[in-house]
């Protein structure tokens, strides 16, 4: 079966049959040994009985009346249908009982052979009659004389007895009819509206992988398939938002590759005809386009890496005032603050740090300043410069990939990527970057991470 809804109905279903085949071998098998033992029990009775009568009915050499009058009187004592034979087959009296049961044509019966050479009949009340349960233990099974005689030959004919426990056999099975009707009925809507979910998420992965990358599957219930359609939502986000990324990436970068490049062939193409002063300042500008050709390539390959592991690697405790240290004696800055550790890893937030620093540098004249503490809960971060500032309405997108102010040419340096991987950086580390005002002028671009832990 190619349908897993068929697979799990059809399991619902074999599990049924084998529960209901199970059963109904336990039930045979229970109710053979329970006619068995009572067959057991009611023929050690029925000797009993046989014997006490016996004792108790007047000889053969009696008259008929008071042997027909002692049976009668013990058919009422006993509460069973009596008959009773001469020797020669011939009929000497039956109760009551025993006439009224015939007349239903009921014929079931055991033949006792007496030792006088009559035979004595008891019937057996039908299946269900008050008697019958309180005598035979509820389940008395077929007849036979006592030490194995046969039935003789007078009337009525002994026939093999039917049990009443055959009645409870027939229940069983109607029982483990409906049972099994009931389940495989309420079963099927159950599992086919399971496996339609799943159906329906294999169509979603299937057009979100044939390039509809915004389509996104419905999310229903609280179940496990509802968690996977939640989970491939998510999924499917993040591939859309990295494909994006990569292809806004690519198209930036393409465009920001052609100004080093044409400044490079340009360059070049004067060498040939330039004095050596000339091209002293031509080598110059060279090395320069190839330097920031090498940090562009640089960025890219690193932005692209974050977003294809948005997870640190390897976690492990960070000093940051050290690291702050280190780091602000490259471009002359001042560091305040106290001892603060984060978990992470050193070379990504060197590398936030030194962006911070050298947009400073750039950007922000040589008052630059690091100052390192916690506020919140959380470990701070702080780089602050005395530059023009930005705009409040540009705080947010001057971290966007490529973005640079307006005004600012491409001589100040630069890419603008940056802030960018600045901010990949921190939230890499479940932190955050933002930039703020500072009071006298210039901005401050703060980074918060959560604390290492003690």
């Amino acid at each position: 079966m190619k349908n897993l809804y068929l697979r799990i109905y059809a399991t619902v279903v074999v599990l049924l049959l084998l529960f209901a085949a199970a059963s109904g071998w336990i039930f045979q098998r229970h109710m053979q040994q329970e006619r068995t033992r009572s067959e057991a029990v009611l023929t050690e009775r029925m000797g009993a009985w046989a014997e006490l009568i016996q004792r108790s009915l007047p000889g053969h050499d009696q008259s008929e009346e008071d042997q027909a009058s002692a049976l009668r009187e013990w058919a009422i004592r006993l509460r069973l249908p009596l008959a009773l034979d001469s020797a020669e087959g011939q009929r000497i009296a039956q109760s009551d009982s025993f006439t009224r049961r015939q007349a239903e044509g009921v014929v079931r019966g055991l033949a006792v052979r007496l030792e006088d050479g009559r035979t004595l009949w008891i019937m057996r009340p039908g299946p269900g009659r008050q008697a019958a349960n309180r005598l035979a233990m509820g389940s008395p099974s077929g007849g036979g004389r006592p030490g194995g005689e046969g039935a003789g030959d007078g009337p009525p004919p002994a026939i093999p007895f039917v049990p009443p426990g055959w009645q409870q056999g027939v229940g069983l099975v109607v029982v483990l009819v409906v049972l099994f009707i009931s389940v495989a009925a309420g079963a099927y809507p159950v599992v086919r509206r399971l496996t339609r979910r799943l159906e329906a998420l294999k169509l979603g992965v299937e057009q979100f992988g044939s390039g509809q990358l915004h389509h996104r599957v419905q999310v229903t219930g609280h179940d496990e398939v509802a968690a996977v359609a939640s989970s491939f939502n998510v999924a499917a986000a993040r591939v859309e938002a990295l494909v994006h990324s990569h292809q806004s990436l690519l198209a930036n970068a393409s465009h920001e590759l052609r100004s080093p490049l044409a400044r490079m062939k340009m360059a070049v193409s004067m060498m040939e005809d330039a004095t050596p002063a000339q091209r002293g300042r031509l080598k110059k500008e060279i090395d320069t386009n190839v330097a920031e050709l090498d940090a562009l390539v640089e960025e890219v390959l690193l932005a692209s890496r974050l977003d294809a592991a948005p997870t640190p690697e390897r976690d492990e405790p960070v000093e940051l005032l050290g690291m702050a240290a280190e780091e602000a004696a490259r471009v002359d800055a001042a560091v305040d603050g106290a001892p603060t550790s984060v978990m992470g890893e050193d070379r990504l937030l060197r590398r936030a740090l030194r962006n911070l620093l050298e947009n400073a540098r750039r950007y922000g004249g040589n008052e630059v300043e690091v100052i390192v503490g916690a506020a919140g809960g959380c470990a701070e971060l702080r780089v602050c410069d005395r530059g023009p500032g930005v705009p409040e309405a540009m705080r947010e997108r001057i971290f966007e990939s490529f973005f640079r102010l307006p005004g600012h040419a491409e001589q100040a340096g630069g890419v603008g990527l940056g802030l960018s991987l600045v901010k990949q950086i921190a939230e890499r580390h479940r932190g955050t970057v933002r930039c703020e005002g500072r009071d006298g002028g210039g901005s401050c671009f703060v980074l918060s991470f959560p604390l290492s832990p003690a």
